[in-house]
């Protein structure tokens, strides 16, 4: 930028400012940050104009105020250089940094999270055939995923700090678009603070026979209140466990095809212990996966094996379809995991006590219950996306809610 562009942009973005433009917060602190007034020849009056019409633009949030409290300390240096420098001026803008310093403290002390003394930190023991992925790799890739998906246009991150002014319609103006969901923080915690299930390798359900993956195939009737597990043979459908020949056509609408691909992540490294000698080792965990796919009414079960044991008198396991899940025209089924699996044999139940870590622990298995939305044919999940969340939640005898009015002026407990 040359220094007759940089005064052309002043002259712009103060002719902005008089006319209270939405644009001009964004765009103005954008200058500031990026360019160098004075080398670019900008007069200290301009420079210190600048600055206080920036300050006085963002919005009323202190959250936003450590970039307010820069604009007014950045235009108090320059103040003595102007000519409009005079005591009482001074004295305005020494006050007004104190205020917006003491708000901002305020605002801190309020955000404090005060950590409770008796608080004890909740252990989750997993018990899974690839620990290295689902507890460490698989939560890199799930970050990396979100972080990418809904990292903000750096116009979108400066623009947040912007409100107040009298809104225009201008929907293609970028330096005004701040509405996207990466800007809330609820919902970018709902991603980046859950731990996620992925799996290493592409997932497809179909309705159709057409296209499997290279892993292999299961397929299963699958309705409501009633699932079977199938298999092809000979042209005809039979059952899966006594090879019966079957009555049911292949577009049958009941009918759900799983088949997967072979490993895509580049750093998993777990290897079955049964694999068989003839199936390439990118294949065998799929195809061990594919193995214990089951139905449960419409829902396919994909089990990773993944058995988490907690405290249920403090906590539950809140297991469901990852937020952004429909996008890939699946929907996860959701459940609330307070006590031991309750479907279990006796010799699982009798083995849950005898080491002395499983003491005052219960135990419950992670699947993924996926079914294709309404309308879809088929859906690919791609390898590392987030397929299901987990939230530890508190147990429902350790909280209740309670109307405010009830409990007088004392602080809630």
């Amino acid at each position: 930028m040359t220094p007759d562009d940089a005064r052309a942009h002043y002259n712009y973005l103060m002719t902005l400012c008089i006319r209270r433009e939405e644009a001009f917060g964004p765009l103005a602190l954008a200058f500031l940050r990026e360019q160098d007034l004075g080398r670019l020849g900008l007069l200290p009056e301009e420079q210190f104009n600048l600055y206080m019409a920036t300050a006085d633009a963002f919005a009323a949030e202190p959250k936003r105020y450590a970039h307010k409290l820069e604009c007014l300390q950045k235009a108090s240096d320059l103040l003595p250089k102007t000519r409009f420098w005079e005591p009482g001026l001074a004295r305005q803008l020494t006050q007004d940094i104190q205020r917006t310093a003491a708000e901002i403290d305020i605002y801190t002390q309020a955000m404090r999270v005060p950590r409770a003394h008796d608080l004890k930190q909740q252990l989750f023991i997993v018990e899974t055939d690839a620990p290295q992925y689902y507890l460490d790799l698989a939560q890199k890739r799930a970050a990396a995923y979100y972080q990418a998906k809904y990292r903000l246009p750096p116009e979108a991150k400066t623009a947040q700090h912007f409100g107040g002014a009298p809104k225009k319609f201008d929907p293609d103006n970028p330096a005004i678009q701040k509405e996207f969901p990466g800007a809330c923080a609820p919902f970018m915690s709902a991603r980046t603070n859950a731990f996620h299930l992925l799996l290493p390798f592409d997932l497809k359900i179909s309705r159709t026979p057409d296209d499997p993956l290279e892993g292999g195939v299961r397929i299963f009737y699958a309705k409501l209140g009633y699932s079977y597990p199938l298999r092809y043979e000979m042209g005809k459908l039979c059952s899966y466990h006594d090879g019966q020949m079957l009555d049911v056509a292949l577009d049958d609408p009941n009918l759900r095809f799983v088949s997967v691909s072979a490993i895509k992540e580049p750093e998993f490294r777990f290897v079955p212990d049964n694999q068989p000698p003839d199936v390439p080792a990118d294949l065998a965990y799929p195809i061990s996966v594919l193995d214990h796919v089951g139905s449960l009414g419409p829902f396919i079960q994909v089990s990773c094996k993944f058995k988490v044991w907690f405290d249920a008198s403090v906590v539950s396991l809140l297991i469901q379809g990852a937020p952004d899940l429909t996008e890939y025209g699946v929907q996860g089924a959701a459940g609330l995991m307070t006590r031991t699996y309750a479907s279990d044999k006796v010799e699982s139940y009798a083995q849950s006590f005898r080491e002395p870590w499983q003491e005052g622990l219960s135990y419950n298995f992670v699947n993924l219950h996926l079914g294709l939305l309404p309308g879809m044919e088929s859906a690919v999940i791609p390898y590392n996306t987030p397929i299901f969340t987990i939230f530890p939640v508190l147990n429902r005898q350790a909280y209740r809610f309670q109307d405010r009015s009830q409990l007088g002026q004392d602080r809630p407990s």
